[in-house]
Formats: structure tokens, sequence, C-alpha cells
């Protein structure tokens, strides 16, 4: 009979990962330090990671006393590959002075016999971001001929020199590849002040840096429309997206995306052409719907201001213009997706999910993506201290209370193709 429960899994502290069958492994869902719920764990998904918790010293619970304890050794959590959405975090107890956590999703993992198991559920197959089989040295080599051939073409410059050369960056390999998705990073401002900026951190800030940095000029609607077009002789059905990771956010530079959608469009430009925003300025979605934009993601780890406020800190909008953008968008024909930042224990607790089941259902959102908030887990909790949150309910029970509710809505983790003729 196979085992049901994960054994715990931790760390020595040269990194050599090892386990321990006296101890079933823990989750921790907001608060709450419990086993894994069977419909949660699944064997650790290929392309995964495994990271060492500094200062964190693993906990379990002891088979033969029940009892939860602390062990000396180190917490270890893993990474999951795209596509995943992670239901859990590890549990363990952090020492003082432990380093706040880089910008990553930190999922609970356990192992059973000689396979990792995790606490997590595959939200999506598209596989536009495995690169399993795929030489790194050809992206290499098509990245640096990309460079020459377009030598003048500084967006096109920085996606390969710097997004998948230094940081290799899925969307720019996609680009790099011909396949999928193009990435059109264009702002260097943002109208927000996220504490989880993976493009820039504020000197104060815990975080020891920005897992990337963030783009230093500002490209041409020229520059823009030629990246596109490059891409969409090699894509039968290509994706466009502005709103990367080495960006602020691209509604600062709203005219710009106007004059480069619309240049676009009547180039004989096809495909699904996105933003990835936090849906600040509703004007300027109206304007960039008539242009030829297909869709919207609006970014958001909560469909309740108060929530919202504490981790967007946004400057000079509200979350009410992000409801009225999503209004807009789909009041002038766009998809509409949210990219929500799911966080255990937080997102699945009763209060945010009937807050989002409002507001899908008050402007018919088409599509959730659930993507994982890239944060440490204690930082994001003391910064919610005072909200109320109740029992987490699990992903499972999530995406079928929202299927419920909402029988329109799709779940993914990608953005998906609307049309390729507008």
């Amino acid at each position: 009979m196979k085992q049901k429960h994960p054994d715990l899994v931790f760390a020595f502290e040269n990194g050599e990962i090892a386990s321990d069958d006296a101890y079933y492994m823990l989750c921790r869902r907001g608060d709450e330090w419990a086993l894994p719920r069977p419909d949660e764990l699944i064997p650790l998904p290929r392309e995964s990671e495994f990271f060492l918790l500094p200062k964190r010293r693993a906990v379990g619970l002891n088979k033969e006393t029940g009892e939860v304890e602390e062990l000396e050794e180190l917490a270890v959590a893993a990474f999951v590959a795209p596509g995943y959405t992670i239901s859990g975090h590890p549990v363990y107890v952090t020492e003082e002075n432990a380093p706040t956590l880089p910008l990553f999703a930190y999922g609970a993992l356990g192992i059973i016999g000689d396979d990792f198991y995790v606490c997590a559920s595959q939200v999506d197959k598209d596989t536009r971001q495995v690169f399993e089989g795929i030489s790194p040295k050809k992206i290499e080599k098509k990245a640096k001929a990309l460079m020459k051939e377009f030598p003048k073409n500084r967006l096109m410059q920085h996606l390969m020199n710097n997004c998948v050369l230094r940081y290799g960056c899925p969307a720019a390999k996609n680009l790099v590849l011909g396949r999928y998705e193009a990435p059109l990073p264009t702002s260097r401002a943002c109208n927000a002040r996220c504490i989880g900026c993976i493009s820039q951190q504020e000197s104060d800030s815990s975080i020891c840096q920005a897992p990337q940095d963030r783009m230093n000029f500002t490209p041409t609607a020229q520059e823009i429309v030629e990246v596109m077009l490059y891409h969409q002789q090699n894509e039968k059905q290509p994706i466009y997206s502005f709103g990367q990771g080495c960006e602020g956010e691209p509604l600062t530079q709203a005219p710009l995306l106007v004059e480069a959608v619309k240049l676009f469009r009547e180039k004989g430009g096809i495909g699904t052409v996105n933003l990835n925003s936090n849906a600040s300025m509703p004007r300027w979605i109206k304007e960039l719907a008539l242009a030829g934009l297909n869709s919207l993601r609006v970014s958001m780890n909560s469909a309740r201001g108060t929530v919202y406020d504490k981790y967007y800190r946004p400057t000079n909008y509200s979350f009410d213009d992000v409801r009225e953008s999503i209004q807009t968008a789909k009041e002038h024909g766009l998809f509409v997706s949210l990219n929500l930042l799911f966080f255990p224990g937080v997102t699945d607790c009763e209060e945010e999910v009937e807050a989002l089941i409002g507001l899908v259902n008050a402007y018919h959102v088409d599509f959730i993506q659930l993507r994982n908030l890239n944060i440490d887990p204690e930082m994001y909790l003391r910064l919610l201290e005072g909200i109320e949150f109740g029992p987490s309910v699990g992903l499972a029970n999530f995406t079928k209370r929202l299927l419920s509710s909402c029988p329109h809505l799709q779940f993914g983790y990608f953005n998906p193709k609307i049309c390729t003729d507008k």
C-alpha cells in the first residue's frame, strides 16, 4: 500500500537535501499549519527547482507522538514549473535576524519513497514555457543573430542582450524561437509601488534586490512594430504582450501603445495584442481597444480594495479605477483576464472568494490566470495584519466555488490566443 502522506524534506547547511521518515511533511496556509490535503499533492513537476531557506528550521509532524517538532536542519521549498499553482507553503521556524526571502513562490515539499511531492495543482497544460530538449546554445546563437539582424532596434537589442542572454526570460526566449507570445516592454515608470516588484525595489526595502533591472529607455512605435511584424512571420497565431517583468506600468506610456497598436494593424498585423497591466487608467483602455487591442490582463492580489492597496500601494489611482477599466474593456469587446496572484491561506479564504465572485460576475470577466505570488510568506502575512481572513478552503475548492458561481469563467496560467484577424 502506497504511503498516504509524504515524509519531511530538509537540508543541511552545505545545501545537501535529505529526508526523515520519522516525520510527515506539513504545509502552511496563511497562519494554519496542517498535513497536506490528498487533493493538493502532486509529483514535483519537471523543470521545478529546489530552494534552501536560510535561517529557517524545518518543522515536521512526529509520526510516533503526533507532535509538531522543529528540527535543527533547514527548511526546503520547491519553486514549481510554469503552469502550476502552489496550494501550500512550507512550515518552518524563522530564526532571529533571518534575511527576507527573495521574490519567488515557495511550495511545500515532501517525499514518498524516491519521489518528491509538492502542494500544487496544474492549472494550464500549455507548454509555451517548457524548454526541455531545446539547446541553450541554440537559443543563444539565434539571439545574437537577431541582434545583428536588427542593429538599430533598441527594443530587439534589449530583449536579446538583456532578457534572453542575461536573465533567460521565457517570453523573450520564445521570441527567439519564433513561437507563442512575444514580449513588448515599453515603460520605465510605474504608478504603483508593489511590495513584490521584480524590476525595482525601494532603497529601504528588506528584499535584498529585485531579480532583474528595469529597462532604461523608451522604444519608439516603429521599433515596437518591427518586433511584432518579425514575430508574426514565425508564429501562425501570434500573441504580443505589453507589460513585462523588466518594465514599469505600460499604461504610463499609453499614447505610445496606442500609436504602436494602430500602426501595427495598419500594416496588416494579425494576432492577439494583449496588455498586461494594473488597469489604472480607464480612459486609455478605450483608446487602445479602438486602436486594435484584443485583450487586457489585469494584475491583482485581491478583489478587495483594502487587501489590494496593501500590496500594490497605488499612486494617483484607486481600486475603483481598476474596476472601471475592466468595465470599459468589456464594453469595447476586449477579452479580460485577471492575473490573480494566488497566496495559499489568503486568496482562498471565504472573504476573498466572495469578493472575487462578485467582481467576476459584475463585469463578466472571461478568464483567471492563477499565478503564484512571489514573496516571502511571512513578509506578506505581516503586511496584511489587521485585515480579516477566514479559514482557507484550499485551491481545489477555490476553483470549484468560482466555477459553480461563474459558469462562464475559464482558468489557466498563460495569456490565451483570442483571434488572428483584428
